[in-house]
């Protein structure tokens, strides 16, 4: 059983689990969240709000207190939500907007589901985190007419107030603020069929959706659905690379989506030739703190996986800790580490420096010998590949000078970041966050 509160801004609904706010999209509050949503809308309220309350400073109970703003009538907007056929092949065909020339092209999507897509379809809409970052890969962000709330941006900087993504803080937007003044779909998790329909799209793709969400969604909106997986650069690659030149056939971005992967295999391929031949004996300790997943997170949240140091072939002192994406540590366990260099994640610098004032923090030997340095967010409103890239070349800087000695991590995080973006971003994401930096963390505690 998952214990935590959850909260809503009226629009969105976010919980907490134990140390930290996680948006809709994240796997630890899905059974958490369907739990609560499910029964709202079993019982007929679209409108609803919940709060938490924590009883005293260092107790983890906390009171649901759920405050019913509006009833409606139970109709089928309101009742629970019909998961479509369950099949691996749905019938795709019924509501399809074909092209001028009225061609069509059919696709096995990353759920296995067969689609029949308009050919060269012409208003996009993306649903889920990582479909506008894709699109914007491919050269296709002209073509989307629709953004959830996650994109929109000052919403959620402002009100929220929770360290969670903005929608206008990661590389994407940054080159392309124009998709924030998109018209409104919906939130990032619950899909509202009235409002995508009334812009009219062509085509919907969708990320953190099963195949019975893919196949509710085209029932409802009749506009054909592909699911997609967003995936990463590490055991998830395949599925990333496939989503793109599954997105590339359909566009007609073939040619792009190609370039765009033989891209990233190739600066990957670099990274790794510069660090392999360095004697694990030779390697710094090295741990990565505060690592953000749907939102910051304090010093104890690292990543044994962290994409960016294992490119480089870096010594994680977490390795060992995990398989998966970000867990907590405990205190004793990070002293008993000792690390001789740290990383931080600096969309959670304030959460950092707030831990870092517990005085036994001062025995790190990273800290002691200022070998703190902070790094751009990477796991922000899902993967931003082209930060996990950028990063990586920082941290090669650091830990093996000698081999990055022809790199400048600013210089190489605008290349990089104009490659996949169409415009460099370093300079924006080193006013929100910090840039490639030492930290002074001494200076917080």
């Amino acid at each position: 059983m998952i214990r935590g509160g959850v909260i809503t801004d009226g629009e969105n609904v976010y919980c907490r689990i134990a140390t930290g706010w996680f948006n809709p999209g994240s796997n630890i509050c899905e059974r958490f969240l369907d739990n609560y949503i499910g029964k709202i809308r079993k019982i007929g309220l679209n409108s609803l709000k919940i709060c938490t309350i924590r009883m005293r400073k260092n107790s983890s109970l906390l009171i649901l207190c759920v405050i019913f703003l509006t009833a409606c009538v139970i109709i089928s907007g309101c009742t629970s939500q019909s998961t479509g056929s369950s099949s691996a092949q749905p019938q795709a065909t019924s509501g399809i907007s074909p092209s001028a020339n009225g061609a069509t092209l059919t696709v096995t999507d990353l759920m296995n589901r067969t689609v029949t897509v308009p050919a060269s379809p012409q208003r996009i809409i993306g649903v889920g985190a990582g479909d506008v970052r894709m699109l914007v890969y491919l050269q296709s962000s002209d073509k989307i007419v629709g953004v959830d709330q996650m994109e929109k941006g000052p919403f959620n900087a402002t009100a929220l107030g929770m360290g969670l993504p903005s929608g206008r803080d990661n590389p994407y937007s940054i080159a392309h603020p124009e998709l924030g003044e998109k018209p409104y779909i919906g939130t990032n998790r619950v899909d509202n069929p009235e409002l995508i329909i009334a812009q009219k799209p062509d085509i919907i793709f969708a990320t953190w959706r099963t195949g019975k969400d893919a196949d509710a969604l085209q029932e409802k909106t009749k506009v054909p659905v592909v699911a997609l997986v967003s995936g990463d650069l590490g055991k998830n690659k395949p599925q990333f690379y496939q989503s793109l030149r599954t997105m590339g056939k359909i566009l007609n971005k073939d040619e792009r989506a190609e370039s765009v992967i033989t891209y990233m295999e190739n600066t990957m391929n670099d990274l790794n030739s510069r660090t392999k031949d360095v004697p694990k004996n030779q390697s710094k300790k090295v741990y990565i703190g505060g690592v953000s997943f749907n939102g910051a997170h304090g010093l104890l949240s690292t990543e044994p996986s962290y994409p960016s140091l294992k490119m480089i072939n870096g010594n994680n002192v977490a390795s060992a800790a995990g398989t998966g994406g970000q867990i907590m540590i405990d205190k004793e366990q990070l002293l008993a580490w000792d690390p001789d260099v740290i990383f931080i994640d600096e969309s959670s610098y304030a959460l950092v420096a707030n831990d870092l004032k517990d005085p036994v923090y001062k025995s790190l030997k990273a800290v002691k010998n200022n070998q703190v340095y902070g790094l751009m967010p990477y796991n922000w409103y899902a993967n931003n590949y082209d930060t996990v890239l950028a990063n990586a070349y920082y941290m090669g800087k650091i830990l093996y000078p000698d081999q990055f000695s022809d790199i400048s991590p600013e210089q190489k995080a605008d290349d990089i970041y104009t490659m996949l973006n169409g415009k460099p971003a370093y300079s924006a994401m080193q006013q929100l966050f910090g840039g490639f930096k030492p930290l002074n963390l001494a200076a917080s505690t």
